[in-house]
Order: C-alpha cells, then structure tokens, then sequence
C-alpha cells in the first residue's frame, strides 16, 4: 500500500515538472515571436523616423550591448530570488519594451525603447526551469527541444511582423507589446513553488559571476562555445547585405530563405539532438559539431549561389544547434546547481557579444576579402579547435555538485 502512494505521488511530481517545463516553452515561444515580429518592423520603423543607416547600426549596437551587460545580471537574479521572479521580470521588461517601441514618435525615444531589453531573457529563464527540473542525463535533449520555440519563433514572428506592419502599422506593435503580459498569470500559477537560494553577494558582483570561470572544465568550454561560432556570427550579421549584393536575393525570397532556416532548426533540435545525446557522450558530439563547423567553412569559402548556401545550411544549423545545446548542458553541470542561473545568464552573453562587435568585424571582412573569408575564417578556428579538443582532454562533469 505505501508502494503504490510512493509511485502516485511521485507520477504527480513528474507530470507537474512536465507542466511547468511545456509552460517555460511556451514563455520561450511568445518572447522570440515578439523579438522577431519587431527585427521585421524595426527597419521600417527607423527609416520613417528619419533614422539612417549607420543610426540603425548604433539602434543595433545599443541592443547587443544591453543584452550582453544584462544576461549575467539576470543570470544571478534567477539564482537569488528564483525562476519563477526572474521570468516575470523578462516578460514584464518584454511587455515595457515593445509599449515604448510602439509610442516611439522620435528617434530619442526609439532609443529610450531598447533600455528594458537589459532584462528580457525569456530563453535563458526557460533554460534554467528546465535545468532545475531535468536530470543530467536528459539536460542535453530537453534542451535542444527549445529550438523547436526558437524555428517557431522565427517562422511566426517573421510573417506576422510583416503582416501587421503593413495592415495596421504603429498599432501593429502596439498589438505585439502585450504578448508577453499573458505569459505572467502562466508563470505564477504553474511556478509558485520556484524558489530563490538565497545566495551571498551582490546580483551586480563581477567577482562572483567571473568566480564560475574557475570550475573545472568551464572556461576551455566558454572558448570553444564563443569562438567556433563566431565566424559564422560574424557572417549571419552581414547576411542582409550579403544577401542582396552576392545572392541577389528581393526581400520577400531573403523572408523564404529565412523560414527554410527556422524550418531545418525546428527539425535538428527537435528530432535529432536528442537522440544523438542517447547513444554518444557529450564530449564525443562537442567534438563532432567542432568537425561539423570545419567543413562547413569550407563549404562557405567555395559557394557560389543561393542554391550553394541552402546545401551548406543543412550541417551549418546542425553544428550551430549542437554546439548551443551540448555547451549549454555541459557548462551547468560543471557548477554547482546555486550558480546555474548565472552560468546560463554568461552563456546567453555570447550572441549580444557577437552583435556588439561583429558590424566593425564583419564589415571589414566583407569589403576587403569577399564573402569566401567568413568560410575560410571558420575552418582554421574550428580546425584548431578540434585539434585542441582531440590533445586536451577537457574534464566533464557528468552530474551537478
């Protein structure tokens, strides 16, 4: 009799852990529908506020550099005083951002409209809800399945930003910047027994968040997360220009290529990463993806056409989605569990660092050596990385202090 009690009571708490991770993917979802519908109406926005190209390039820079300062922050905010208040400070902060953006009449107040993005991380928030309540061994797939939000994200976001801003215009945003507020009454009725830890120091201490560096382990991980995608970063950043003067390509077949990379994600994070974590180890598929990343400079550095870039994108969405997913497991468990907010928070840092400086970088790349080096710089990164992973044998936590 008490066997049976036992096997209810914990079939309950794993149906309310499967319920609180499908409401954390649902978060994950909204967020990068908003984030995109807006990076669909922002330009067009900008250009009638009589906004240049290199204001928008600043408009740009502000937001990566908010982000990149605000991950950690949010990071060690979810540690302190739990997932549950971190999420609802993403969404409000989300809900503040896109109420400015749709009042934005001038361009002082366009820029003012980025401040409460330092605050919205609705992904990282997702990841940590699904870190607290996965074993290690299934980290790496419940993880990978939040691409499946992501293409979702992309493919949604995208059409209905263009629909709305040529239907409704201003209101458009205005419909988009209370999306997120449906996410809170979710989050507080199916999360109420997320919990802070109570944590010493500071949510601000740079001491404490660069402390998780010295785990064994982390910081040759955070190498090879930052650097092996960094190329192809650099490279996504000029797509739009790359795409109208090497491809060719009108707006509305740039939007088909777009969703035909949402599409390939949706089915590599939602399909195949997770079976891959079941027959190889993590250290193993870190390695593949580096290989992976190789080959697909190369590829980058010979293509010729748009029909080219399609082929190459098929092992590029799956090194990109691999190493995310697989960096992102390993690195939470090298900390203990108090810290993996912050250890998140640090990860999400990567792709604002990458916006913040890649323009400049990327910039110079293209005008000087063509499109080909972006492919040529990414195989002697990831060639070297390989090579470091294979000599190094890099210690791996397999489950968390």
């Amino acid at each position: 009799m008490r066997s049976e009690t036992l096997g209810e009571s914990s079939h309950s708490e794993d149906t309310k852990r499967g319920q609180v991770i499908l409401v954390a993917y649902l978060i994950a979802t909204l967020e990068l529908t908003c984030l995109f519908m807006q990076l669909g109406v922002l330009p067009y926005l900008a250009k009638s506020l009589g906004l240049d190209s290199v204001g928008f390039g600043y408009l740009q820079t502000t937001f990566g550099v908010l982000q990149l300062v605000g991950g950690p922050i949010f990071g060690r905010f979810a540690d302190q005083f739990g997932t549950r208040a971190a999420l609802i400070l993403s969404c409000a902060s989300g809900s503040a951002f896109f109420l400015l953006l749709s009042i934005s009449t001038s361009i002082p107040l366009l820029f003012l409209s980025r401040l409460p993005s330092v605050f919205m991380h609705g992904l990282p928030g997702a990841q940590k809800v699904i870190t607290d309540l996965t074993t290690p061994s299934q980290r790496a797939d419940a993880l990978g399945k939040l691409g499946l939000c992501f293409g979702i994200g992309v493919i949604i976001g995208s059409t209905l930003g263009g629909v709305l801003s040529t239907r409704l215009g201003a209101d458009g945003l205005r419909v988009s910047s209370f999306l997120p507020l449906t996410c809170i009454n979710r989050v507080l009725i199916n999360m109420s027994s997320s919990v802070g830890t109570s944590q010493s120091g500071s949510m601000f201490s740079i001491r404490e968040i660069l402390r998780l560096m010295k785990f064994p382990g982390v910081m040759e991980i955070f190498i090879v997360k930052v650097f092996s995608g960094l190329p192809l970063g650099l490279f996504l950043i000029m797509f739009s220009v790359i795409s109208m003067d090497f491809f060719g390509l009108e707006a509305v077949e740039a939007g088909y290529l777009m969703s035909y990379f949402g599409v390939l994600q949706m089915v590599v994070q939602g399909l195949v990463i997770g079976r891959l974590t079941k027959y190889c180890t993590e250290r193993t598929l870190l390695r593949l993806c580096v290989f992976v990343f190789a080959g697909v400079g190369l590829g980058m550095a010979l293509m010729r056409t748009v029909w080219h870039y399609c082929i190459v994108a098929v092992p590029l969405i799956f090194a990109f989605s691999m190493l995310g997913t697989i960096t992102d497991s390993i690195l939470t468990k090298a900390v203990p569990s108090s810290d993996t907010g912050t250890m998140l928070g640090i990860c999400a840092s990567v792709q604002p660092l990458t916006r913040t400086v890649g323009p400049t970088i990327g910039g110079v790349l293209y005008k000087q050596f063509g499109v080909s080096s972006f492919g040529y710089l990414q195989l002697i990164v990831n060639i070297g990385l390989f090579v470091y992973l294979l000599k190094n044998k890099v210690p791996l936590r397999e489950t968390k202090n």
